[in-house]
């Protein structure tokens, strides 16, 4: 004789906390995408990414385009580790850095749907920002690490 378990799982606990895993999901891909796209800027497998340099940006910084984009990784990287630490904090700093990226962006022709793209990113920043101020465990890694 064969006796079944049955195996009781409820949708309810996702039902009642949309905000929470919208919460995760914009921490896991504002973590995980600046890390990728800034370790790809020592690389450039995906795209060659001085091209989206605008020539201002050297002008100022007197480097090569590629050196300006291995600081630029440089920075990605640590904005995604933020965001991963302190999602409060490193939600901002994205959205500042994308702000950056899209004036950036804005100044070389043929870049304006990118620049478009990346707007959509930064309110998606922002949104996580709005979220971890409520997201509990957010504010508790946040309050004990200050």
């Amino acid at each position: 004789m064969t006796t079944h378990q049955k195996t009781r799982f409820s949708v309810r606990p996702l039902q009642q906390a949309p905000s929470g895993q919208a919460f995760m999901l914009l921490r896991t891909v504002f973590t995980v995408a600046p890390v990728l796209f800034g370790l790809d800027k020592f690389a450039n497998i995906l795209v060659h990414w001085p091209d989206y340099l605008a020539p201002l940006a050297t002008q100022v910084v007197p480097v090569t385009p590629q050196q300006f984009m291995y600081g630029v990784g440089s920075v990605e990287i640590l904005a995604g580790l933020l965001v991963a630490w302190k999602p409060r904090i490193g939600s901002l700093v994205v959205a500042l850095w994308l702000e950056g990226i899209i004036v950036n962006l804005l100044m070389v022709p043929g870049y304006y749907d990118v620049a478009l793209r990346d707007f959509g990113l930064l309110v998606g920043a922002l949104a996580l920002n709005r979220l971890a101020v409520g997201h509990p465990t957010s504010v508790r890694t946040e309050s004990r690490s200050s």
